[in-house]
This record gives structure tokens, C-alpha cells and sequence, in this order.
């Protein structure tokens, strides 16, 4: 802050509208690891977060890039749709889970709070892996969605078989 400027500094990545310090904040007083989902462009990530004073630990990362490497998810689907949204939360709840974490608290940064929407497929499934997260449960899509019958009916084969290797991976 310069001398004899009355405004308040801002931090960089609260400028660039990255962070809501306020939000994490609050995150972080829970003292429970952070299940984080985003969202981009092309993917869907999950990771377990837990704090330092050094900075914030991952302690587990899964992609949806990962889908097509190791759990065999076609090339060519969608990384980031709900279904993929709903399998990229299952493979990281089941690692947390086989990692010895229990609970965690939802953290969807500064993505829009939707009911249905893929941040919420993905918590659906780090709960059905295991992961105690407390939420509502409307805030689910429809089970039409997280199959996928409103993108292809030949979708939920593809859900099945990749659900099956991520049990079988962990």
C-alpha cells in the first residue's frame, strides 16, 4: 500500500477473480480435508485438498483425462459431461477412500451453485464411492442424466464398464 493511499490492498488472485478469500476462509476453519471440483473446458478434476502453512496439499488428483487412460473411457466422449462429471468424482472418492480419508467439505470455487449440474454429478459420485460429504440431496441431477440417456442410449454400457474398472483399480 503506498503512503497517504486510503484504499485497501487486493490480493492477485482475488483481482483476477480466482479466489474468494472470504469462501475459503470458511473452508478452511472446518479443519476437514476439501473435496475441490472444477470444471473447464475440456475436463471435469476432483482432488482431496487438505491445508499447510506452506501451502495446500493434494493428496489425490483425478481428471478426466485419466477416464481414458486408465479406466477406459471412449476417446472420443465428452471429459467434462455429467456423466463423465459423475465417474471423474467416483475414481477420486474411491482413491481417497482407499487412502484412508472418511470425510471431507464440497469446495466448488467460484463455479455457479446449480442444482443438477456437473460439480453436483461429481459429488454424487465421491459419496457413492464412499466419501462422507455433507449435502442436500436434491441438489443431484436425475439418474436420465448421470447414465447419460439424454446424450446417447449406448452411453450407459460405456458408464458401467468404467464404473467397473475403477472399483477393480482401488
Amino acid at each position: 500500500m503506498m503512503a497517504g493511499n486510503n484504499r485497501r490492498s487486493v490480493f492477485r488472485r482475488r483481482q483476477a477473480g480466482v479466489t474468494d478469500y472470504r469462501r475459503r476462509l470458511k473452508l478452511l476453519r472446518g479443519r476437514m480435508p476439501r473435496a475441490v471440483v472444477r470444471v473447464s473446458n475440456t475436463r471435469t478434476t476432483c482432488q482431496l485438498v487438505s491445508w499447510a502453512a506452506d501451502g495446500d496439499l493434494v493428496s489425490v488428483n483425478v481428471t478426466g483425462s485419466d477416464l481414458v487412460k486408465k479406466y477406459g473411457w471412449p476417446e472420443g466422449r465428452s471429459l467434462k459431461s455429467v456423466p463423465a462429471s459423475y465417474l471423474v468424482g467416483y475414481a477420486m472418492g474411491k482413491a481417497a477412500v482407499a487412502s484412508g480419508a472418511t470425510e471431507a467439505v464440497l469446495d466448488i470455487g467460484l463455479a455457479a451453485n446449480s442444482r443438477g449440474g456437473r460439480v453436483y454429478a461429481a459429488l454424487k459420485g465421491m459419496c457413492d464411492a464412499g466419501l462422507d460429504i455433507p449435502h442436500s440431496e436434491d441438489v443431484y441431477p436425475d439418474e436420465d442424466r448421470l447414465n447419460g440417456t439424454h446424450i446417447d442410449d449406448k452411453i450407459a454400457k460405456d458408464i458401467e464398464s468404467t464404473k467397473t474398472k475403477i472399483e477393480g483399480a482401488n
